[in-house]
């Protein structure tokens, strides 16, 4: 990978921030997993790809056979590109090791949403030097559909280093879904990703994450936001398969005027499952405003559920909502919304509930014909939907698929 401008500085960074333990979730032992794996090939046609990766892609929303409806491609396997392409005018894919051979200025943007010593797992994705994706729409260029980005994990014991850029020019508009999966079933991984993503005034940015990993991997994503002027970005995180342990605390802030940023996350912790997930937002500008919603169901797994809103400027709106269910007895779920104002003028707000599906809800269900497990399926399923505002109706659609696949092996 091309050495970004400053790489000593952030070098020196990351070292010092390599021996520091987690500061939240588990402490993962990072000298467990391998630095390295096998090159892959590079596959001019996605559809070519083996099968097996292909049906895994697939089950978290990337679709190979037939890219038509897509503005662009990304995938990675393990730490090597296997392929990227951009199929509209005015809109970039490419691995970030190619886009910083190609744009000098790329390193301006290097660790500037993201500190390279938030932690253990930042330093890590920068001593190492991995991969990751370019994503950037041109000034006023607006995807027709969405681009798609896979990062598999291929290689057992593996840790996957990714660092993603994403950059959307003023007045322009972008539509992502990433879909991120594993080649094997019982062992462990690990999934280290940093991603930057900088909304230009009058950008608007939609990034849809459909997670499928498997009870053994563990994840940490690092993600931070900043939004510029009339900007929006709208993050949405579905995760309703097994995950040994996911501590992920994305971060966005609004630094223009009237900048919109909102987080929804729909996620479901089986037995042995621990999630630790959450959304922080700064609120530094005029007007700026921000929404973040969480559902969590477990069904005997652990889901900490956090949100934190910062107001630092006048007339400036934040809401945060959580809401649990408890399916099993032994699930557990922790909401701990925060929210900070530092000046008169502002409006912030946050609702939490956490409890089970009331008896009388399955009864009123079932006395009009549903069994009980029909009655259940029907309240969850009502749960689980989440309206999100500004999502274009194709991706709206498979959202809900996803969603609606996994309710079925839930019941």
């Amino acid at each position: 990978m091309r050495e970004v401008k400053s790489s000593k500085a952030y070098k020196d960074k990351a070292k010092a921030a390599s021996a520091k333990p987690a500061a939240l979730g588990e402490d993962i032992d990072l000298s467990a997993f391998a630095a390295s794996a096998e090159e892959q090939p590079y596959e001019a046609d996605p559809s070519k790809l083996p099968a097996k990766a292909k049906e895994q892609m697939m089950e978290a929303g990337v679709i190979l056979e037939d890219t038509s409806q897509r503005s662009g491609t990304y995938i990675q396997m393990d730490n090597t590109p296997v392929h990227f392409s951009s199929q509209q005018e005015g809109v970039e894919v490419m691995a970030i090791s190619q886009a910083l051979e190609k744009y000098d200025w790329l390193s301006d943007y290097w660790w500037q949403a993201v500190a390279v010593d938030t932690d253990k797992y930042t330093a890590h994705v920068e001593l190492s030097q991995g991969n990751g994706y370019f994503i950037r729409a041109l000034p006023g260029k607006k995807t027709i559909y969405p681009v798609q980005a896979c990062l598999y994990l291929a290689k057992a014991k593996l840790a996957q280093n990714v660092h993603n850029i994403i950059i959307a020019e003023e007045n322009s508009e972008l539509h992502i879904v990433t879909g991120c999966t594993t080649a094997f079933g019982e062992e462990p991984g690990l999934h280290l990703g940093v991603s930057e993503f900088y909304i230009k005034r009058g950008a608007k940015v939609t990034f849809t994450m459909i997670h499928s990993w498997n009870p053994e991997i563990a994840v940490r994503p690092r993600t931070g936001t900043i939004i510029e002027q009339d900007g929006l970005f709208l993050s949405n995180y579905v995760l309703m398969k097994p995950v040994r342990s996911l501590q992920m605390y994305p971060a966005a802030k609004c630094v223009g005027e009237n900048a919109i940023v909102r987080y929804n996350s729909i996620l479901m912790a089986p037995p042995g499952s621990h999630m630790d997930i959450g959304s922080r937002v700064l609120l530094n500008a005029k007007g700026a405003k921000t929404e973040i919603i969480s559902r969590a169901l477990t069904t005997g797994g652990t889901i900490i559920a956090r949100g934190y809103i910062e107001g630092n400027a006048p007339e400036v709106k934040g809401h945060l909502e959580c809401r649990g269910l408890i399916l099993q007895e032994k699930g557990v779920i922790h909401a701990i919304p925060e929210l900070k104002g530092n000046l008169a003028g502002i409006d912030l707000s946050h609702e939490a509930a956490v409890g089970k599906i009331a008896e009388e809800e399955v009864e009123y269900l079932m006395a009009r014909g549903l069994t009980r497990t029909e009655a259940t399926a029907t309240i969850v399923r009502g749960f689980l939907r989440v309206d999100i505002e500004g999502l274009p109706p194709q991706l709206d659609a498979e959202l809900k698929r996803a969603i609606e696949a996994s309710e079925k092996e839930l019941m």
